[in-house]
């Protein structure tokens, strides 16, 4: 088989800005606001509105620039929550590395988010998307379509220098923001199982061009109380860390993924034991302190298209997770 990433990924772009028009004209539908910010386009799905799981879904959809399919459903028992969020995609690295990874530290005097989208490809300061192929320049009929991770909405300052660094007017410019301690925020951060794997695959030096397709569920966790930022960044990144099983499907040879099965899942870091939050305190709020061997799915399979053996490595951790979720028991 052959996979050729960079030929697909500008689909994302068409796709993305073509969900979002649609997204635009119907806000009222998942309780979103939309403005109008220094000509851009922004969907606030969750500072000054209340948001929905529809519009968690539009924003993991932005994200991924429509290459995968995303839902809320049941979640096992183990997983602790309720509900969980279903990702499959058959485009893994252009919609999950060239789109929904959050490679974008946007830093604009006191404004701070992060940045995940097909929007990344445009701007092309990623070592990650060089390496992949996946790095593009607009042309005068793109968008760059984006998704900001904030509790604040961006000025037309932030405005004019994403649009500057994706090489597009402001006009041009779309995106969707939601902080962590939203029902959209939350869904939109724990549809990131399948990116997760897949990064630490590339971190690992594994070809990941060599992943054909993937699913991945994690757990829906409580939302956490509206400012508490560290907490909803604690919610989610446990339910990945402890709660995420991802599925991949490799056109590879066995000694290849034999190297690399081991260390994907969460648990082959140091950090791994305890709520990210008690983590993240213990590195002063710093991720970049972090492990980042640590940032991936609790339960990873990985199927050989090759050889037809099956991988399955990692171990879900329920008691962390009702920890971290504010369950009882």
């Amino acid at each position: 088989m052959t996979f050729q990433p960079a030929i697909n990924a500008a689909r994302l772009h068409q796709r993305a800005h073509t969900l979002f028009d649609e997204s635009w004209n119907r806000v009222n539908d998942f309780r979103a606001i939309g403005a109008e910010i220094g000509g851009a386009k922004v969907l606030d799905c969750g500072i000054a509105c209340p948001g929905s799981l529809h519009a968690g879904l539009l924003l993991a959809r932005f994200c991924l620039g429509d290459g995968a399919a995303v839902s809320v459903g049941p979640a096992e028992p183990e997983m602790v929550a309720d509900n969980a969020v279903h990702v499959r995609t058959d485009q893994p690295i252009e919609a999950c590395l060239g789109g929904q990874y959050a490679g974008w530290p946007v830093s604009v005097d006191k404004f701070f988010a992060m940045g995940s989208g097909p929007m990344r490809m445009l701007r092309g300061r990623e070592e990650m998307l060089e390496h992949l192929g996946l790095v593009q320049s607009a042309g005068e009929d793109d968008f760059a379509v984006g998704v900001l991770e904030s509790d604040r909405m961006p000025d037309e300052d932030v405005i004019a220098q994403m649009a500057s660094e994706c090489g597009v007017t402001a006009d041009r410019l779309c995106l969707g923001i939601a902080p962590s301690t939203s029902i959209a925020g939350s869904v939109q951060v724990v549809a990131r199982s399948i990116e997760t794997a897949l990064h630490k695959l590339h971190a690992l030096d594994f070809d990941v061009a060599k992943v054909i397709s993937a699913t991945g569920v994690a757990p829906l966790p409580p939302c956490a109380k509206s400012g508490d930022t560290v907490g909803g960044i604690g919610r989610t990144n446990d339910a990945m860390l402890y709660g995420a099983k991802v599925a991949l499907w490799i056109d590879a040879e066995d000694d290849a993924i034999d190297a690399v099965a081991e260390k994907v899942p969460s648990r082959s870091s140091g950090d791994f034991g305890q709520p990210f939050a008690k983590i993240f305190k213990q590195y002063d709020y710093d991720f970049y302190k972090v492990d980042p061997m640590l940032f991936s799915p609790a339960v990873v399979t990985i199927h050989s298209l090759v050889s037809g053996r099956a991988w399955r490595s990692g171990e879900l951790a329920p008691a962390i997770l009702r920890d971290s979720f504010g369950f009882d028991s």
